[in-house]
C-alpha cells in the first residue's frame, strides 16, 4: 500500500478455556480480517478437544469458526504476528460524502437502529447536542468528543445487556460501551456506522497497566470510505487490527457459545514485537515487548 510500509510487527492471540457438560454448539471469531494497514505473516488457531470446526464468511465478511466443545475443559488458542504500518489513522476525508439516498446497499444497514445501537431512542439527544453541526466529519469528531469527555471508562463494568441510550444515561462503562455509544448517535444523523472489534497495541503510548484485552470502537462511512473513530482514547492510534465488524456487538463477539459453557480462562495479547526474536506458538513473554513507551520503536 502506498504511503504505508508493513514496517511493523505486533503479535496478537488469545488463549481462551470453556468447560462445559455436554456437547455445546459455538462460534468464534478470533483471525484477523485481511484488510486495511495490516499483513499477517504467521498465525495458527487451535481448538483442543473440540470437534473439527470450519471456517465460513459471515454476512458482514467475517472469517466465522463453526465450533462444537465437548464435555469437560476446551481450550482455544489462537496466535498471529501480524506487519502493520507506523502510520496512524487515517483522518483525511478525500471525496465528497455520499447522501444517504446513493448510498451502497451494503452501508445502508448501518444507518439503522440495532439492538445495542439504539439511534431511534437518542433522536431528540442528537440533534440538540450536536444538530448545529452541518460538516459530517467534524459531528462525527464532536460526538467521539462529547463521548470521551462525558463518559467514565470503568474497567470490568462492562454488561452484556447495555443498549447506547442506558450507557449515555448512566455515564460509565468499557470500550464497548463507547463504541456503542458513537455509532447510535452517528446513525441520528444518518450517517452510517459499524462496530469493531480486534486488537490495539499501546504503540507510542505507555502501558496503562490493565491486562490485555479485545478492544472496541467504530467505523463511519465519509466519502466512500470506512474510517475509524475511537471515543475510548479518541485520538489516531497506531496497530489496529481488525477481527471483526457489524451492526453491534452482537455481530462482531468474538465467541458466541449456544448452551451452558462457562469460562474459565481468558488471556488476550496485542503487543509490539520485532519478528527475528518471536514466533507464534512462544510462550509469551512481554519482555519481548516493544511498545508501551511514549516513543515507537523500529527493530534493528
Amino acid at each position: 500500500m502506498s504511503g504505508s510500509p508493513f514496517n511493523l510487527t505486533v503479535r496478537v492471540g488469545c488463549n481462551l478455556a470453556y468447560r462445559t457438560p455436554v456437547q455445546t454448539p459455538a462460534l468464534f471469531m478470533l483471525k484477523p480480517r485481511p484488510e486495511g494497514r495490516v499483513l499477517v505473516m504467521q498465525q495458527k488457531l487451535s481448538f483442543g478437544i473440540g470437534l473439527p470446526s470450519y471456517e465460513y464468511e459471515d454476512s458482514h465478511g467475517n472469517v466465522t469458526y463453526r465450533s462444537m466443545l465437548m464435555p469437560g475443559l476446551n481450550e482455544i488458542r489462537h496466535d498471529a504476528l501480524v506487519a502493520i504500518s507506523s502510520l496512524p489513522d487515517n483522518r483525511e476525508v478525500p471525496f465528497q460524502i455520499v447522501p444517504v439516498a446513493q448510498l451502497p446497499p451494503d452501508v445502508l444497514r448501518y444507518t439503522l437502529p440495532s439492538r445495542y445501537c439504539d439511534s431511534d431512542k437518542l433522536l431528540d439527544f442528537a440533534w440538540q447536542n450536536f444538530g448545529q453541526i452541518t460538516n459530517p466529519l467534524q459531528r462525527v469528531q464532536t460526538i467521539c468528543d462529547w463521548v470521551h469527555n462525558n463518559v467514565e471508562y470503568r474497567f470490568g463494568s462492562g454488561r452484556s445487556d447495555l443498549s447506547a441510550s442506558e450507557v449515555i444515561g448512566r455515564r460509565y462503562g468499557v470500550c464497548r460501551d463507547f463504541a456503542h455509544a458513537g455509532i447510535a448517535l452517528c446513525r441520528a444523523f444518518n450517517l452510517p456506522a459499524r462496530y469493531v472489534t480486534g486488537h490495539l497495541p499501546d504503540i507510542g503510548f505507555v502501558d496503562p497497566g490493565t491486562p490485555m484485552d479485545f478492544h472496541a470502537y467504530f467505523e463511519v462511512y465519509l466519502g466512500q470510505e470506512w474510517f475509524t473513530f475511537d471515543p475510548r482514547f479518541n485520538m489516531p492510534r497506531i496497530g489496529r487490527v481488525k477481527v471483526a465488524h457489524g451492526a453491534d456487538a452482537v455481530d462482531a463477539a468474538f465467541a458466541t457459545i449456544y448452551g451452558e459453557a462457562s469460562l474459565t480462562q481468558f488471556d488476550v495479547w496485542a503487543y509490539q514485537v520485532d519478528p527475528k526474536q518471536v514466533s507464534v506458538g512462544d510462550p509469551v513473554d512481554l519482555s519481548k515487548r516493544l511498545d508501551g513507551t511514549p516513543t515507537v520503536r523500529f527493530p534493528g
